[in-house]
């Protein structure tokens, strides 16, 4: 049941990829040619429709989650990650979005009425809205289009502060410090190998120096280094037991608004323990940080971006 109320969620069926300049096909390629197919560099790819794609929000507010008035106080999406599962593979790979994208965004008013869109970071979509899922759903629609229209299977807002909860509940996680951060807390001196614990956690994935130019850039690293740790933590605490993801699925509720509900989770639980991930399956966006007239700004390269698309959500077509 879980299973199939995932692949019946998202609205469009593939990303709508197409390559800047068409490519000629052969008269063989033409004859097979099938609709949502891409070529690309000689090569034809097909969609992966067995794959599964979440989208997990670290929200910039602390305590557990509450209903506000609409306007922009939903609250900024300061951590921005897709985790794709491929079970055609059994591979886990998450794609870390720079919080500073530069996007379409959609501007509503006070009444909840859409004003206009606007290019602005990706972070500030989620500020519209009533901070539940008018908001969630507002930031999936601006990540689903910066991704081509990626079909988005579900998707988890959790507040900051739910970190040191998530952390604790797979048992703690193993970072190598990898900057002097000992004026946030003083055992985070650069080198030194660190088990993760309680508010240490969060402090390693929320704090960044926002007089810092690129601050944000090297706050996605840290959170890149800690969720390596975090997945394998995880995959072991759900060896052990399968249970603890549902145990935690409950701990956390008060501080997570999500559209995947208990019996999804159930699903997905005994399911991702077989799942394999490494270093090398996380993806971020190149591009280039820029100072805007006020913030920070990140552009995406976009063909560098085409392809990663086409290397995780795509196969090659014999």
């Amino acid at each position: 049941m879980g299973k199939n109320h995932l692949y019946n969620k998202p609205v469009t069926a593939q990303p709508a990829l197409q390559p800047d300049v068409e490519e000629i096909l052969t008269d063989e390629e033409s004859g097979k040619w099938q609709e949502g197919w891409v070529k690309y560099e000689d090569a034809v790819y097909a969609y992966n429709e067995e794959i599964l794609t979440f989208l997990v929000m670290g929200i910039d507010k602390k305590n557990d989650v509450e209903e506000v008035e609409e306007g922009t106080d939903g609250g900024q999406a300061d951590a921005l990650f897709l985790t794709v599962l491929n079970p055609k593979d059994k591979s886990i790979k998450v794609i870390g979005i720079n919080r500073n994208t530069m996007t379409d965004i959609d501007t509503y008013n006070n009444e909840g009425e859409y004003v206009s869109t606007v290019k602005a970071q990706l972070a500030i979509q989620h500020g519209f809205g009533n901070g539940m899922q008018e908001s969630c759903e507002y930031q999936k629609k601006a990540v689903e289009n910066l991704f081509y229209q990626l079909p988005i299977h579900g998707y988890a807002a959790v507040n900051m502060s739910a970190v040191a909860t998530i952390n604790d509940a797979v048992g703690g996680v193993d970072v190598v410090i990898s900057e002097d951060l000992a004026g946030v807390r003083e055992d985070f001196i650069e080198g030194d190998r660190l088990h993760l614990m309680g508010e240490n956690a969060f402090w390693y994935v929320k704090y960044r120096d926002t007089d810092v130019f690129g601050s944000a850039d090297m706050r996605l690293e840290r959170q890149k280094q800690y969720l390596n740790g975090f997945i394998d933590a995880a995959k072991q605490a759900v060896h052990k037991d399968a249970s603890v993801v549902i145990d935690l699925y409950q701990a956390v509720k008060p501080q997570m608004v999500t559209d995947v509900s208990l019996d999804e989770a159930a699903y997905l639980a005994p399911v991702l323990a077989d799942y394999a991930y490494d270093e090398e399956d996380f993806y971020t966006l190149s591009g280039e940080t820029v100072m805007g007239d006020q913030y920070e700004e990140f552009y995406p390269d976009e063909d560098a971006m085409f392809e990663m698309i086409l290397d995780i959500f795509y196969e090659k077509v014999e």
